[in-house]
């Protein structure tokens, strides 16, 4: 993802605008929020956008169910830059969007101007965009980091108004403990106090852990995902040829993809009352018996379905249906579409870049998915898999849920405080979840 572009002072200057009222943000301390306040910085802000339609009037995009309409769509997981908030307007109105949740609202490494400008992004859309922060890497390994970071947490949502934070898959593959140089484990305890923080101010975790099973095979044509690797060569954890390798910077022995996962799941039975949306269909789309497990087991994780549904869509469509009933409940709605003003990604990119037009067949190609009973069908992003899927006709009541309702809920701060403070199961003696990471035949 593109970082945040600073735009702020040209949006200022354009001429015949007049922007809304600035926003109430100052530059977040970095260990002591309850230290006096610093003055509120002049932001220069963008004007307010004037759109053919508001945000506020959207008519769900017709289904290609008979006699179906769909709610309004909260896509929990989306990557936005301030500089992109037209493009990011025409998405949500073209497609039905009333929230996307921000999981890009930045870091506090190089000081607030990210958190600032997502602030901006919030207040310039109505609250139809809601901020998740990211954690600043610098310094684990001290013994500060964990408080530092959970103060940050509790300023950026008490503050700036953020929702939520999220942790990339830098956690157990690219972060490092700077005093011994060795990769940061997924169960790190030194990480605890900030699911701590998050309980405590009832906000959701979403976590990126691993990737897809077949970036540990090795990189060659025969590897499923040879279309998507062949550009990123970089995703690839298997075994790499010598030509590609020498062209990538070194880095530390990754764990293998079941190590990542089961640290995963011993960082969630460690943390009970820390919400927890593991993204990516629960980081694990390739294995869905290993996910239902893992929600059997631990009743504080949920999933999204983000850039995922051309794995999961490969298992038989009743069994999927099933699953999906099942777990009704835990499920959220989610694309990991990114949206800036010279930057668009639709779950996963190749060597060419998608343009805007190609955005709302990406958005129908999921609810086709999700809503009818065809077969053979284009997943929303064939880079990430050279198949078809089968679709899995999901019950309206069922839709509703994945589509809004149980976004709406973990967006609700007073609920995850309910879900923190109620009785959580002794896990001590229940093993842990076994992920198969034998490679598939591949259903072409």
């Amino acid at each position: 993802m593109k970082p945040l572009i600073p735009t702020l002072l040209a949006f200022a200057v354009l001429a015949g605008c007049k922007p809304p009222a600035t926003p109430t943000v100052a530059p977040a301390p970095d260990t002591q929020i309850s230290a006096a306040p610093t003055p509120t910085p002049v932001v220069a802000v963008p004007p307010a956008i004037d759109p053919t339609v508001s945000v506020l009037e959207l008519a769900p995009a017709p289904s290609e169910r008979a006699g179906y309409q769909r709610p309004k769509i909260i896509d929990f997981h989306a990557h936005l830059s301030l500089d992109g908030q037209e493009r990011i307007q025409r998405v949500m109105r073209d497609n039905g969007i009333e929230i996307m949740v921000n999981l890009s609202g930045g870091s506090m490494r190089r000081g607030p101007e990210q958190w600032v400008e997502s602030k901006i992004l919030a207040d310039t859309l109505g609250g139809h965009v809601l901020n998740f922060m990211n954690p600043d890497w610098s310094g684990f390994g001290g013994p500060e980091w964990g408080k530092r970071e959970a103060e940050r947490l509790a300023e950026a949502v008490t503050r700036y108004e953020f929702r939520g934070l999220k942790i990339a898959k830098i956690l157990g593959l690219g972060a490092v403990d700077e005093g011994t140089g060795q990769l940061v484990k997924v169960d790190d305890p030194r990480l605890n106090p900030l699911w701590q923080k998050c309980a405590e101010l009832g906000v959701p975790v979403t976590i990126h852990v691993a990737d897809p099973r077949a970036f540990w095979w090795p990189l060659n044509p025969d590897n499923e995902r040879w279309d998507e690797l062949k550009v990123h060569p970089g995703w690839a954890y298997g075994p790499i040829p010598p030509e590609l390798a020498a062209e990538l910077p070194p880095r530390p022995k990754p764990p293998s993809w079941g190590e990542l996962l089961q640290a995963a799941e011993r960082m969630y039975r460690a943390n009970p009352q820390t919400i927890f949306i593991a993204v990516h269909f629960g980081n694990a789309a390739e294995d869905i018996d290993y996910v239902d497990g893992l929600l059997a087991r631990n009743d504080n994780v949920h999933i999204d379905l983000a850039a995922r549904v051309g794995e999961f869509g490969r298992h038989p469509a009743d069994k999927l249906q099933a699953f999906f009933t099942k777990w009704q409940d835990r499920i959220v709605f989610g694309t990991d579409i990114g949206i800036g003003s010279d930057f668009l990604m639709l779950g996963s990119n190749g060597a060419v870049e998608p343009r805007l037009a190609d955005v709302r067949p990406f958005y129908e190609a999921h609810f086709r998915f999700l809503e009818t009973a065809k077969k053979q069908i284009d997943h929303p992003s064939p880079i990430q898999g050279n198949w078809k899927v089968d679709a899995i006709d999901l019950p309206a009541p069922v839709l509703q849920k994945l589509y809004h309702d149980n976004g709406k809920l973990l967006l609700d701060r007073a609920h995850l405080k309910e879900l923190a403070a109620r009785p959580h199961k002794d896990l001590s003696k229940v093993p842990l979840g076994v992920p198969n990471e034998a490679q598939p035949k591949v259903k072409k």
